[in-house]
């Protein structure tokens, strides 16, 4: 397990999946991250490369080709690589292979940096195509976060999902596990959105950012702690599972959708897919406040 530590915050990562385990506060030990207990759901804050959700039957054709993925894509399982490390800041790299080509025929880096200042942890995300043909992929984030925070007197219902700016957002609908980005749904976000587990009756809250940057603020009024994420992406999942009863929440910044319901198969046709020219590097990044 790596550490990265400053004066407010202690954050463990696992090399295995590149996962936030934990960020806790130095002062009052309070921990923010989801603590993976399998009765809900047994993963932190995986990564998902190179599918965000699933795909249709878990298959996809390139080039004629048929291969087999599970949801989200295989970073999530596979080790990441140190390529630099300091008290307060981390790089971690996963290659294609081999194992990787079976079920993804594309070469790729994936390099993520994690850097701790103040009450901020940002990650920054890098896909680079060593390949001189075009590499097709989405990429996400899933952390999760406890609802609530250890020792608050709130329960899940006291908490609140603050979207700034404030606005009414496109809402793409869920059908299973597919995504019907042809049938938005409007949804007003001028005031706060309050947590009930009714809400994920239908899966993920999908909104549409338009990679336009947008705060998404979890707290409660029961006292002041909480935690705000911050990204310019296409897309951000709201989630938590149901019908369980699920003391977390996860907020995810998407590159990407699970396949549309009217998906073709065809992987170069897939919903919110990027495109990356030979020898470029995607990047983007996200940052979270814990409060």
């Amino acid at each position: 397990m790596l550490t990265l530590k400053n004066d407010y915050l202690t954050v463990k990562i696992n090399p295995l999946g590149a996962e936030v385990s934990s960020v806790r506060d130095n002062e009052s030990g309070l921990e923010y991250m989801w603590q993976a207990d399998a009765a809900y759901w047994g993963r932190h804050a995986p990564i998902l490369f190179p599918i965000v959700g699933r795909l249709n039957q878990d298959q996809y054709t390139f080039q004629d080709h048929s291969y087999h993925m599970t949801q989200h894509g295989f970073a999530r399982d596979r080790p990441f690589t140190i390529q630099d490390q300091t008290a307060t800041r981390v790089v971690l790299q996963q290659t294609s292979d081999d194992k990787t080509r079976d079920v993804y025929p594309f070469d790729f880096t994936l390099t993520l940096t994690f850097e701790l200042k103040d009450h901020e942890l940002r990650t920054d995300l890098a896909v680079t195509n060593p390949a001189a043909d075009t590499l097709y992929f989405s990429i996400g984030a899933h952390p999760g976060f406890n609802v609530p925070l250890g020792g608050a007197l709130a329960d899940f219902t006291d908490y609140q999902v603050t979207v700034s700016p404030k606005k009414t957002y496109q809402r793409i609908p869920l059908v299973g596990s597919a995504s019907d980005s042809h049938h938005p749904v409007s949804l007003d976000l001028t005031q706060p959105l309050t947590l009930d587990h009714e809400l994920f009756n239908h899966d993920a809250q999908i909104l549409t950012l338009d990679n336009h940057e947008t705060t998404v603020m979890l707290s409660t009024t029961a006292d002041d702690h909480g935690v705000a994420l911050t990204v310019a992406a296409p897309y951000l999942g709201i989630w938590s599972p149901y019908p369980k009863q699920a003391p977390f929440v996860c907020l995810e910044p998407w590159w990407g959708l699970a396949d549309d319901v009217q998906a073709s198969g065809q992987f170069t046709d897939k919903v919110g897919l990027q495109h990356l020219a030979g020898g470029q590097t995607f990047a983007a990044h996200y940052q979270i406040t814990y409060f």
